[in-house]
């Protein structure tokens, strides 16, 4: 269902859900590889993508992936060292990279190891030098949202949340007491494909505003809006419960 430039679809859980982005993925990177000979995409961190990076690690999808063509990116990441609990890259290394055969140089994490002004200066570069344009154009950017409507570490009232110029900043403030670094909405609203996964009741009511009220209290997740593709969000029915025509079919 097309809700204004959004594509929206109701999974019965999760578990479909994240079969759903699998195909998804596989699809994209598909089709990338054969008009431009790579596939570049922007990971999140989080509960709820780790199924959908199971499912990336496992045949079939895994076996249907050029992955000496996939480069990967991050959205966000916390002011911790690689190795750390609460690292976004560590999450993804632990369930999708030490089980495909992805090149080393293929993988570009943000350091969180290093201070974050200089960490977000570094990733800036990175991702001008890779692209070679002034904003990169993602193949597919892979957000989720919190209870508090955030995306990547895109808070409400934050000054990241406005800032146009810059491709990525550094965050202070966030849940959890970390420092952070993240990207900008310039970058997220040009990527190509925009897919959020989005469970649980406890963000029903976000999703709702976003979705069907015009988004009223401005939260992050509801100001991406892909100027070159198209933005999916991907919602267990917990999730959809607030949205008008889906109550009937999530019953």
């Amino acid at each position: 269902m097309n809700r204004g430039s959004r594509a929206v679809r109701v999974f019965e859980d999760s578990t479909a859900m994240d079969h759903a982005a699998a195909g998804l993925v596989t699809e994209s990177c598909r089709d990338a590889v054969a008009l431009q000979g790579r596939f570049t995409m922007a990971l999140s961190g989080g509960i709820t993508p780790r199924g959908l990076y199971r499912l990336l690690a496992e045949a079939p999808y895994r076996d249907r992936i050029d992955w000496t063509a996939v480069h990967l990116f991050w959205v966000d990441e916390r002011s911790v060292p690689p190795d750390h609990r609460d690292s976004n890259y560590r999450l993804v290394d632990d369930l999708l990279l030490s089980h495909v055969p992805i090149p080393l140089q293929n993988v570009h994490r943000i350091r969180g190891e290093n201070a974050p002004d200089r960490a977000a200066e570094d990733y800036e570069k990175e991702l001008r030098d890779i692209f070679g344009t002034p904003v990169p154009v993602f193949d597919l950017v892979l957000l989720g949202m919190g209870e508090d409507g955030h995306t990547a570490s895109l808070f409400p009232d934050r000054p990241a949340v406005d800032e146009a110029a810059r491709l990525v900043v550094p965050v202070s403030g966030g849940p959890g007491g970390h420092q952070r670094v993240t990207l900008t909405l310039p970058v997220l609203d040009n990527a190509l494909l925009v897919l959020f996964l989005v469970t649980g009741r406890a963000k029903a009511d976000a999703v709702a505003k976003i979705l069907e009220q015009g988004n009223p209290g401005r939260y992050p997740a509801g100001l991406v809006r892909s100027q070159n593709g198209k933005v999916q969000w991907f919602l267990d029915c917990a999730a959809a419960e607030g949205l008008n025509g889906f109550r009937k079919e999530c019953s």
